[in-house]
């Protein structure tokens, strides 16, 4: 994440005290973006299927620099590439070697880059990083996490978005959505979504 942007988290955290500043409420639905895919990212583990030649396939994780290393292929960058873009670098490679190439990449598991994961902060009872997953909604990344404690003051939690290159800041209610099981609380969530939820002061 962008570091211009720590403030603004900084700042929302501490939105639970007092009455908190108040921001427009997260829209319900998001138009799914046409180009988005499934980027790869450190941590991630791709399957790399080489069509006549099981002795180069295999599985292999990327690096925490974001490069892998298989089979005839040394240092090869796949963080922020789609596995069909993986596969076609790897076959230009592998060309040296291997007469036509046919490559297939599986992604194995992982996170994805850090620009597209869903991070959540502050009193959910397990905050972390998720990989964000097509139609993802807030009732999933609720679950993922174990929901609020206690202490969370749910209706003044906040998403941080970046919309065109700017940051924007929208309210959510999780406490009516957990608690009451609201369901017209419930909001899609984008790639790199920052869910905020701040501490109760009373």
């Amino acid at each position: 994440m962008k570091s211009y942007l720590l403030p603004a988290i900084l700042a929302g955290l501490l939105a639970g005290c007092a009455s908190g500043p108040v921001y427009p409420p997260a829209p319900a639905k998001v138009a799914e973006a046409a180009d988005w895919h499934y980027l790869l990212g450190p941590g991630d583990t791709v399957n790399v299927f080489v069509w006549g030649n099981p002795e180069v396939s295999g599985s292999f994780p990327i690096r925490p620099d974001g490069k892998m290393t298989m089979n005839l292929v040394e240092d090869l960058q796949a963080s922020g590439k789609t596995p069909t873009q993986l596969a076609r670098d790897i076959e230009k490679i592998l060309a040296r070697y291997i007469q036509d190439p046919i490559v297939t990449v599986i992604v194995g598991g992982g996170v994805g880059p850090y620009s597209q994961q869903i991070r959540v902060l502050g009193q959910a009872a397990k905050p972390q990083a998720l990989n964000y997953r097509e139609h993802m909604s807030l009732v999933d990344v609720m679950i993922a996490v174990g929901g609020i404690t206690d202490f969370a003051a749910g209706n003044r939690a906040s998403i941080l978005r970046v919309i065109d290159g700017k940051p924007q800041q929208f309210g959510v209610r999780l406490e009516d959505l957990i608690k009451d099981g609201d369901i017209s609380a419930n909001v899609d969530m984008r790639p790199g979504d920052v869910l905020i939820i701040p501490e109760s002061w009373f």
